[in-house]
């Protein structure tokens, strides 16, 4: 059956990889160059709180001739837009125009815990940046009267010199693309309507229609023709064989720190995501036993139908399977997590994947 989400239901032939931003450079590049042979198409550096990602893209850029490096993502909080624009421009040109720019509003623990930067208008400010990122990318004079970014800034706000202008470089392309982790119904219709592409976590294909089709069709409403067709980027933890059902307790414990401790109790987007996906009690549970610490048994009270769809763990077949509800929801690339002990083992799993895909 087709789905709401998109009205052509396109192959899922992509496949990415986010990459481990606790590790170091050289072991990375080395892991990334076997990736590339084995068919990735894409990277993710995340930006969290370790290592900024622009260091590690400029490296991999260095190092890789034919794969996409994305970042995954820039926080809209921690850069100016106009500063965003311009490392965005700086590595697509490292990279020959292999760059695809990820970015999205992170969470208030990271934002005003670690940056100390107030977490606010979420979606107004990222609508905002990508509007400053394309003038810069044009080089056009940037010249911006927004509710939250105005450039130049305004004489009444102290500005001595407020003269707009433009990128002295000539960027690769005019148009960098951009990937937006939403996952609110307003976020999600905004990427819809103004992003090449889209990255919910979690992404569940048989309820994704009922939780977010109404807020994507809003935002195709509205979205310019030339944007082309929007892609959607699904997040699955994948091993594959008949001995692998013990690995969807690797997973468990990601899933309860981002539903039972990434915010407080009706702060938490992801905790909101379980409810909306039909598992209010559970949820409140994960979060109630999280939040007072018992991690162990919050990882345990997920249930398995959730663990199950939002991943690809399990025999060929079942894998393939769940490809093609993948496939049919919309999902038309993957940003996967290779459950693998080894980096011989993650290039096996995205060879693996590729025959299947």
């Amino acid at each position: 059956m087709k789905s709401s989400l998109t009205p052509d239901v396109r192959s899922v032939v992509r496949i990415g990889m986010g990459l481990n931003y606790s590790g170091g450079f050289a072991e990375t590049v080395e892991e990334v160059a076997d990736l590339e042979r084995a068919g990735l198409d894409i990277a993710f550096v995340p930006e969290a709180y370790s290592f900024d990602a622009v260091s590690q893209l400029g490296f991999l850029a260095a190092k890789t001739s034919r794969i996409q490096l994305a970042s995954g993502i820039f926080q809209i909080y921690t850069r100016t837009p106009s500063l965003t624009a311009m490392t965005a421009a700086g590595l697509d040109y490292v990279s020959d125009g292999r760059f695809v720019m990820g970015i999205g509003a992170s969470g208030p623990q990271v934002i005003e815990g670690f940056h100390g930067v107030k977490y606010d208008a979420p979606i107004g400010r990222t609508r905002e940046v990508v509007e400053i990122c394309r003038q810069v990318w044009r080089r056009e004079k940037v010249v911006h009267d927004g509710k939250y970014y105005q450039i130049p800034l305004p004489a009444d706000r102290g500005t001595v010199l407020g003269k707009p202008l433009k990128l002295i470089n000539h960027p690769v392309r005019e148009r960098i693309p951009i990937v937006i982790a939403s996952l609110g119904p307003k976020n999600v219709a905004m990427t819809a309507e103004i992003a090449e592409g889209w990255e919910p976590i979690f992404y569940y294909p048989e309820k994704a229609a009922s939780v977010w089709g109404e807020s994507l069709a809003a935002g195709k409403a509205k979205r310019d023709p030339s944007l082309g067709e929007l892609d959607v980027y699904a997040s699955p933890a994948v091993a594959i064989g008949d001995d692998v059902d013990h690995m969807l307790d690797w997973v468990r414990p990601t899933i309860a720190l981002y539903v039972g401790g990434m915010g407080a109790r009706g702060k938490n987007f992801y905790n909101d995501l379980a409810v909306r996906y039909g598992f209010e009690k559970e949820a409140k549970e994960i979060q109630d036993l999280y939040l007072d610490g018992k991690k162990v048994e919050a990882a345990a009270a997920i249930p398995d139908e959730l663990v199950r769809a939002v991943n690809l763990i399990g025999p060929e077949g079942y894998v393939r399977e769940r490809l093609a509800a993948f496939a049919e929801s919309g999902v038309t690339a993957l940003n996967i997590t290779p459950l693998a002990s080894d980096a011989a083992g993650r290039v096996k799993l995205v060879e693996k994947l590729r025959t299947l895909v």
